[in-house]
């Protein structure tokens, strides 16, 4: 069985989350340095199965795109050059780091660990993970 890979892109850190097997449960799977980022997913590919990857779409509250999208449009890119087999969906990613925020601070995490942007990412990405699932289910 395949899972979906979720991906919070930033040109410093990458947030990645996978689902289970059965697509049930993403769960937080590592925050990559962005140079790495290829070569990591290459490693896990080896030895998991992935049937889409879920990349996060920077946009601004008006619905156009922010400055970063440039940077995500460019990983894409390079995740269809490596991973050409691989199907890639975009999820609107307004909103999922307050959303992760908010998720850490109910889960009692300490202002410390809530700070750290690695931690905001991985959340971050399970959110994308999330919200691809129930847009499955509902299709």
């Amino acid at each position: 069985m395949s899972r979906i890979l979720a991906i919070d892109y930033g040109t410093k850190r990458v947030g990645l989350a996978v689902t289970d097997p059965m697509k049930i449960i993403a769960t937080s799977l590592a925050t990559v340095r962005a140079h790495d980022i290829i070569v990591y997913l290459k490693n896990y590919l080896q030895t998991e199965t992935i049937e889409c990857f879920v990349v996060g779409k920077p946009m601004k509250l008006d619905g156009s795109d922010s400055q970063s999208a440039v940077h995500v449009e460019k990983f894409i890119s390079l995740l269809r050059k490596n991973f050409p087999e691989i199907k890639i969906e975009r999820i609107d990613e307004r909103y999922t780091s307050t959303i992760a925020t908010r998720a850490m601070l109910e889960m009692g995490l300490k202002k410390k660990d809530r700070q750290k942007k690695e931690n905001v990412d991985q959340h971050s990405s399970i959110i994308h993970g999330k919200v691809l699932k129930e847009l499955k289910l509902t299709k």
